[in-house]
């Protein structure tokens, strides 16, 4: 990944690039993405928001194959809607890599909130992680992008 390529063009979470649009209208903005995406060299997305769930929302975790509020509401449709419509952005922008939310629902990278809601993690990926590496897409956590280009 080359920052300065001006043609190569990196998919985001949106709150990673200061939108508040996580589940408690919060955001977890870093200033290095923030300013990429300033310069139009990265995308930002929500898929949550994009399924149409809304902010702020109740918290929400994998369970199996299925995303649960904490309420018990299956969320799951919701979720896979918003990664379509992010998937679809992704290629509109000929995205080949996506830094996303660590530990989210729908962002996650290798690990993911254990449907319990009591903070434990368990080895897996959010739904948008998914369905960008079943495309091809390269999914790097936060930590990730800023251990190899926040120097």
């Amino acid at each position: 990944m080359d920052l300065h390529d001006e043609q190569e063009k990196i998919l985001v979470s949106a709150c990673l690039a200061g939108r508040h649009c996580r589940y408690d209208g919060k955001e977890k903005g870093i200033s290095l993405i923030a300013q990429l995406v300033e310069e139009g060299k990265m995308i930002p997305v929500c898929p949550e928001s994009a399924g149409g769930l809304m902010i702020p929302r109740e918290p929400s975790e994998i369970r199996g194959d299925k995303v649960f509020s904490r309420t018990g509401e299956d969320v799951t449709a919701q979720y896979r809607l918003g990664a379509q419509r992010c998937l679809k952005v992704c290629q509109l922008h000929h995205c080949r890599i996506a830094v996303l939310k660590a530990k989210s629902p729908s962002c996650g990278k290798g690990l993911v909130h254990n449907g319990r809601f009591d903070g434990g993690l368990v080895e897996g990926d959010g739904i948008f992680t998914q369905l960008l590496k079943e495309h091809g897409i390269t999914v790097l956590t936060e930590d990730e992008f800023l251990q190899e280009y926040g120097k």
